[in-house]
């Protein structure tokens, strides 16, 4: 997911609070968005319909919530349809049971607080979380560091980044393993010389000695 946002110049990334219910879990879909109002998840019901193989279900609301809009009987639906998951703004409930059953999800919160179902929203429009736009179609992809959102435009070009960047990692990766220091692998010994740091003993810094 790093590598994603490093790629787009380190763009794309929901805020840091959503976080998975999971571990070890990652995910790529296509984005399928729902907008309701706090404390009520009848679009969520009505997006359902609309979700099919390999998407991922976005939700946020008008306002801040952190119910439980979504648990485990919702993804039993979406797990039938082929949905890879879930990431909301919101709260979430049933986390254990989620996990049993494998159905991936990133949430701003955990709790069991109820919810109605009264109040009308959209679905499928462009959505924005923590100042991100994600509109229907964008490419979402998350793991345990979080969520990023692709522009579906990006896809093809951020994905061929994205592998290059994976290539030269593992370069570094060995590199490292061989005992080489990222201030050489990434020439930075003369970034710290204009910088104007310098290396000095203990004995130096304190004017111990003198």
């Amino acid at each position: 997911m790093a590598t994603v946002s490093e790629a787009m110049g380190r763009t794309g990334l929901l805020g840091p609070s959503i976080r998975p219910v999971q571990q070890g879990v990652r995910v790529a879909g296509t984005a399928v968005t729902v907008l309701g109002w706090p404390g009520d998840n009848l679009m969520i019901h009505a997006a359902v319909e609309q979700c099919g193989e390999g998407d991922i279900l976005v939700v946020t609301t008008t306002s801040p919530c952190t119910d439980g809009l979504f648990g485990e009987l919702f993804a039993t639906a979406l797990q039938q349809r082929g949905v890879r998951g879930v990431v909301l703004s919101t709260g979430i409930r049933d986390t254990r049971e989620l996990r049993d059953m494998g159905f991936a999800a990133w949430s701003r919160a955990v709790s069991s607080q109820g919810t109605v179902k009264a109040t009308g929203g959209s679905v499928n429009v462009p959505i924005a979380i923590d100042g991100q736009v994600v509109r229907p179609g964008d490419v979402i992809v998350a793991d345990d560091d979080g969520v990023v959102v692709v522009p579906r435009e990006k896809a093809r070009e951020t994905a061929e980044r994205s592998e290059a960047r994976e290539v030269k990692e593992a370069a570094t990766r060995a590199a490292f393993l061989e005992g080489q220091l990222g201030l050489d692998r990434y020439g930075l010994r003369d970034t710290l010389k204009r910088l104007g740091v310098e290396y000095r003993t203990y004995e130096e810094y304190t004017g111990a000695g003198s």
